[in-house]
């Protein structure tokens, strides 16, 4: 007999029946009435669940109480409800027919959605429905997550073991810079990292040298609204090769032996680290959230990731937010901050500032300077923000130096790093050792 892609009526009969021979498995089911398929199995579970509420027994006995001279016939009678107790011998396997009707529900209504987004992509806008698929499916997958009640145990074990290892002097992942690992303990898992500046103050090149020191060890993912792939990669080998970023716009004519040299080692250094750029311009959350889990499939989850966001204003929000910005980078902050969290990974996302900065006296950033949304705040595990006295005063006695401004961290103190930085290779450093 072949077998149905949608259901297995063995299997739901399975389940039910084990539940007749121990309704206390009823308090670890997580079935619910519309994850089965045949429609009297349906209505046996859902009279068994309204018993369970009741503190009555659950047994065939009952189930056809409940059913009543009304719907006793719908549910094939005393007779089924008998073949459906004896129908398993024991209640070894009833996870296993628990996680095998979920998954069937899932099938189900994977093709049910693939089926509206063929219908609707004759006549309508392919982004948005795209869009709509996308969220759609991923709501089938979080619904269907194997759920543990909310249990602590296994977590305060967890929790335990990682308290007997050495994590050394920093918890995170290491910026590369001391001084400010001092204060933060390096970039955490699962954070919100918020890095706002004014235009062309370096918020580009310390993220992504954050990245670059980031992918010695771990993965980090460049996702790059604004500059292509090439140019990145050029400002990458620049940093790390100490080569000119004049000189990189046309080594052929301004190159000199020793910079050929440094190139070449910049290269090979590159090559090596585990590191990932897109550059496509106008994607969504939904865009970043595949690509990083495709990433974490192929790493694994013992691999610590980094995710930089150049910048979180290009990130095209929900379309029905049109028109209202702020809405919509509110949606997509919010976003972010659930994607740190659901595959445990750092996310750095840059952030425009408005034009209020320019006119204070102080032009040091604020909280308030947060471009277009108040939600970015507080969506953010840590706010930093970049500023250069020569920025502003080509005289400024403090030059080539920039302030690492923690403005909000939520698990440790606020403060100032003051670093390094060599314009000519887009490189930051320690002022001390």
């Amino acid at each position: 007999m072949e077998k149905n892609p949608y259901y297995s009526l063995e299997v739901e009969e399975a389940l039910i029946g084990s539940l007749f021979l121990e309704d206390d498995l009823m308090k670890d089911c997580t079935i619910r009435p519309e994850h089965l398929y045949v429609h009297r199995l349906r209505i046996i579970f859902t009279l068994m669940l309204g018993l369970a509420e009741k503190g009555k027994p659950i047994d065939m006995v009952s189930v056809a109480e409940e059913a009543g001279t009304k719907q006793i016939g719908d549910i094939g009678g005393g007779s089924y409800l008998a073949a459906l107790a004896g129908s398993v011998p024991s209640t070894a396997n009833f996870h296993y027919y628990q996680e095998t009707v979920k998954q069937y529900y899932q099938k189900r209504k994977t093709i049910e959605i693939a089926h509206r987004i063929k219908q609707r992509a004759e006549h309508e806008d392919i982004e948005a429905i795209l869009r709509d698929g996308i969220r759609n499916l991923q709501q089938v997958e979080d619904h269907l997550t194997v759920e543990n009640g909310g249990e602590i145990k296994q977590s305060l074990i967890d929790l335990y073991h990682e308290c007997e290892k050495d994590l050394g002097d920093i918890a995170g992942i290491p910026s590369g810079f001391r001084s400010l690992d001092q204060l933060t303990g390096g970039v955490q898992e699962s954070d919100l990292i918020v890095v706002g500046a004014r235009p062309s103050v370096g918020k580009t090149a310390f993220a992504l040298q954050l990245a670059l020191e980031a992918a010695k060890e771990d993965v980090a993912i460049v996702f790059s609204l604004e500059m292509a792939k090439k140019q990145l990669l050029k400002r990458a080998l620049s940093g790390i090769g100490a080569v000119s970023s004049v000189k990189l716009r046309n080594p052929y004519r301004l190159f000199q032996e020793h910079d050929w040299s440094d190139l070449h080692q910049a290269m090979g250094t590159l090559s090596k680290l585990d590191l990932h750029i897109f550059d496509q311009g106008g994607i969504d959350v939904n865009f970043i959230r595949s690509n990083v889990r495709k990433l974490r499939r192929k790493y694994g989850e013992e691999k610590r990731f980094l995710v930089v966001i150049d910048y979180l204003q290009l990130i095209m929000g929900d379309p029905r937010l049109k028109g209202n910005r702020q809405a919509e980078i509110s949606e997509v902050s919010q976003a972010l901050k659930g994607m740190a969290k659901e595959l445990n990974v750092v996310v750095i996302a840059l952030s425009q500032l408005s034009r209020a900065v320019e006119s204070r006296e102080d032009k040091r950033p604020m909280l308030s300077d947060l471009r277009d949304s108040g939600q970015i705040e507080q969506d953010s595990d840590v706010i930093a923000f970049l500023y250069r006295d020569d920025y502003y005063d080509q005289k400024a006695e403090q030059k080539d130096r920039i302030e690492i401004i923690i403005a909000k961290q939520r698990n440790g103190p606020i403060g100032t790093v003051h670093l390094a930085f060599h314009k000519e290779f887009g490189r930051f450093r320690d002022l001390v050792g």
